[in-house]
């Protein structure tokens, strides 16, 4: 064998060689690679978790409503005569501020006072024949029964004139009380009847706007509450009024009451019958209120964080109403409380946070 062919045998050997051992090396490096290196470990506490919190506040849960009414004067009446008659002269003119008991129609009385006149006589006749009686009184001249047949002739005459005084009161028309006189169509010189309509009469200081209102209601409104009424022309501001009167039944049809409401009608701007927007804002029971941001949701419904000695403990929350940007809820939380608005995202139970800031987040 030649020094070249003994060179290449000890090369290939010594390739062989190398190879074997590194494949029996591979599966110490495999397994090196594969070991977690525990310099890596944390072993320490968790790190305290960055939030923003807020405070619970209690805050009247608040009950609106807008409904379209309809307004009446505060006093409103059609007059018309209690007897007929011609009509001699009329003293008002359609639209004229008249005061309580000033006359307005009157009409032809000369009958009527013609017998104010006789029953006057009879009973000033049926007096003195009285008076003479009682001055006889003691004596046995006069009988007692002419004595009381006396009286109740008295009586009699006293009623009839009484009677004869309504009868020419009626006569004349006058207001029942203070307030606007409407159109009329009756001029001196009118037969009139008992069915005829004179004018209206309303009292237009204040109104009265009726509207309906749903039963839901009728345990947080009551008379006295205030209400907002406001015309359909935007130019105009609304009028601060309050319920005087709630209806005693409830429409089975629609589930609603009646309820009326007084408004001053300053400057006599506001007439009868016109329709206006009502709104009624009432504050309830106080509930807790928290950021809408701080209400989260899980399997079993809505919850809260609530900080606890540093630590965010989870409570249960059922929501009530909404009003900007916050929500009332009916949970166990106390006025003053810190709560979690930010930072949720990697809470649990019993993690303990830092607070970064206070505030509302809504």
């Amino acid at each position: 064998m030649s020094v070249k062919q003994k060179i290449l045998g000890w090369s290939v050997a010594a390739l062989l060689l190398v190879t074997a051992a590194a494949w029996l090396a591979a599966p110490i490096f495999i397994e090196d690679a594969a070991r977690p290196a525990t310099a890596s470990v944390r072993t320490g506490p968790a790190p305290l978790q960055p939030v923003v919190a807020a405070d619970v506040r209690l805050v009247p849960e608040v009950v609106k409503l807008e409904a379209v009414g309809t307004s009446r004067a505060l006093k409103s009446v059609t007059l018309f005569p209690a007897s007929a008659g011609e009509v001699v002269a009329v003293h008002f003119a359609s639209g004229d501020a008249v005061d309580s008991g000033q006359l307005l129609v009157e009409l032809d009385s000369r009958d009527q006072t013609l017998a104010v006149e006789l029953a006057a006589l009879r009973l000033a006749e049926a007096q003195r024949l009285v008076d003479r009686y009682a001055r006889a009184k003691g004596s046995d001249a006069i009988p007692p029964t002419d004595v009381d047949t006396a009286k109740e002739a008295l009586a009699a005459a006293r009623i009839e004139h009484q009677r004869a005084q309504v009868a020419l009161d009626d006569r004349f028309i006058r207001a029942p009380f203070a307030g606007v006189v409407g159109l009329t169509d009756v001029e001196a010189g009118d037969r009139i009847e008992p069915t005829t309509a004179i004018t209206t009469l309303d009292d237009r200081s204040s109104l009265l706007v009726s509207f309906e209102m749903p039963e839901m209601l009728l345990a947080v409104v009551d008379p006295g509450a205030p209400v907002l009424i406001s015309t359909w022309n935007s130019n105009t501001d609304a009028i601060e009024g309050q319920i005087v009167d709630l209806g005693s039944r409830i429409d089975p049809a629609t589930r609603t009451v009646t309820a009326r409401a007084s408004v001053e009608n300053a400057g006599d701007r506001l007439r009868p019958g016109m329709s206006f927007r009502v709104a009624i804002r009432v504050e309830g029971q106080s509930y807790p209120s928290v950021p809408e941001v701080a209400l989260q949701w899980g399997a079993d419904g809505a919850y809260i964080w609530r900080i606890e000695e540093g630590k965010a403990r989870p409570v249960a929350a059922d929501i009530i109403q909404r009003q900007e940007g916050r929500v009332l809820v009916d949970a166990e939380l106390v006025e003053g409380e810190s709560i979690v608005v930010e930072g949720v995202q990697n809470m649990r139970d019993g993690r303990e946070v830092r607070v970064l800031g206070s505030g509302d987040a809504s």
